[in-house]
């Protein structure tokens, strides 16, 4: 019906249906069987026919403004970004991005997009990767997991950490090895995308630490580390960076691992002006070179 009523349209500013026509790329007869369509389907005539000429009737005119309105609404829906951005938006983040780099990015919202109230969920990068997945969110931060993403969703990797070795302050050893055979292991939960990278790194150079715990939130492991309770290979992220002096660092030099992390939406950024928006916003955040994209998919 969208397709008759801008040709209805046409006719009314026209007057004739050859004049509509040729304004629509159509012929005579065809603009003639666009209207007794419509007429058909709303079950009254809509123009009064003196010749060539056309006026509309009682029916056309009541018909006129909703066929402006509708042509209007498929404007704005064809041109998503002209209207001012709106609505609920539900983010998934997980506890290191939520420590980190996401009052930024909210911020970046707050100033671009104020009419835009953003619900943040959060979990564990398998569930919410599950969750952008079913639809049950719009876009997640997450860790890069070790198994391809669905071809369905847009993704851009946003963020590369390096993990690094935590020791209490008092600690004087001076290597991953000392600092392992001295202190108990503070673990990364094994179960994370992150903790398999620590269990990997641990089997390459096999060694074999006393677990004393076993966590997946990065901050609260630090925050274990600074008590005490052991050492932690973790990446340098979320809050607990800023707040270096209060635990050792040591950087694990050529064996440096990285953890990436990685943006997943459901629509990619040409098809959606917030997620183009969130996008800007964490590679502002992250610095003037970001790595490249991931893969982006429709």
């Amino acid at each position: 019906m969208l397709r008759a009523l801008r040709i209805f349209l046409a006719v009314v500013q026209h007057g004739t249906f050859s004049a509509a026509g040729e304004a629509v790329g159509l012929t005579q007869s065809a603009v003639s069987a666009q209207i007794r369509n419509l007429e058909s389907e709303l079950g009254e005539s809509l123009f009064e026919r003196t010749g060539r000429a056309v006026r509309l009737n009682a029916a056309g005119r009541r018909l006129l403004p909703q066929a402006r309105e509708m042509q209007e609404l498929a404007e704005r829906i064809r041109r998503p970004e002209s209207p001012q951005l709106s609505g609920e938006w539900h983010l998934g983040a997980i506890a290191s991005v939520q420590s980190g780099m996401l009052p930024m990015i909210l911020h970046a919202l707050d100033q671009n997009a104020p009419d835009v109230m953003t619900r943040v969920v959060p979990g564990v990068s398998l569930s919410l990767l599950d969750q952008v997945d079913k639809g049950d969110l719009d876009m997640a931060l997450i860790v890069q997991p070790p198994f391809a993403l669905p071809p369905n969703l847009h993704t851009r990797i946003i963020a590369r950490e390096p993990f690094v070795m935590i020791a209490p302050p008092d600690t004087d050893e001076e290597s991953v090895e000392a600092l392992l055979a001295a202190h108990p292991l503070v673990r990364y939960d094994r179960g994370s995308f992150g903790g398999r990278q620590v269990v990997r790194f641990l089997e390459r150079a096999r060694l074999e630490p006393r677990v004393r715990l076993e966590l997946d939130e990065i901050d609260a492991i630090a925050r274990v580390v600074e008590s005490g309770l052991g050492v932690a290979l973790i990446p340098l992220t979320g809050m607990w960076q800023r707040q270096s002096s209060a635990v050792r660092v040591l950087s694990l030099g050529e064996r440096t691992f990285y953890r990436e992390l990685v943006l997943i939406s459901r629509l990619s950024p040409a098809q959606s002006p917030l997620v183009a928006l969130i996008e800007e916003a964490i590679l502002a955040t992250t610095g003037d070179n970001p790595p490249s994209a991931a893969s982006s998919s429709a």
